[in-house]
This record gives structure tokens, sequence and C-alpha cells, in this order.
């Protein structure tokens, strides 16, 4: 055989079994559920983004204070001795 051939046959087995070794890894894939735990995966990794946001969107948006606040003033009557008239 001449060097030609050797060459040929050499590349075309590399293609082959190359060819072979992907598909049996994509099947191995398919069989063990493989897209559907990438798919799983990105959706949870999608929803840690989102909730990342929106806490952040949150703590953003609220005020660190509310101001001063005027609450009702204390009662100058014992209203347990004193109730008032209607």
């Amino acid at each position: 055989m001449d060097l030609q051939k050797i060459a040929t046959y050499g590349s075309a087995a590399a293609v082959v079994s190359t060819g072979a070794v992907v598909g049996g890894i994509s099947a191995i894939d398919n069989a063990s559920g493989g897209p559907e735990k990438r798919m799983q995966a990105e959706a949870t990794e999608l929803r840690q983004i989102v909730k990342e946001e929106v806490r952040a969107a949150l703590l953003e948006a609220w005020p660190q204070s509310t101001g001063p606040v005027i609450g009702t003033p204390p009662p100058k009557k014992d209203y347990r001795q004193n109730t008032p008239s209607r």
C-alpha cells in the first residue's frame, strides 16, 4: 500500500471513531435526561437572577426611614377612673 491510501484509511477510521464516540455520548446524555436537567438548571438560574433583581429593586425603592411620625398624644386623663361623656 502506498502512503496516500494509508493516510486516507487512517483519517477515515479517525472520523468514524470520533463520530461513534460523540454519538454514544449524545445517546447516553439523552437517555439519562440530560436536556431536561439542563433546562431545569437554566430555569433555576433564571429564578435566582430574577430574585436578586427584585430584591435589589425593592431595597432601592423602599425608604430607609419614614420620617418624623406624629402619633396620637398620650391621654391626659386616666380613662379607667373617668370615662368621657358621649
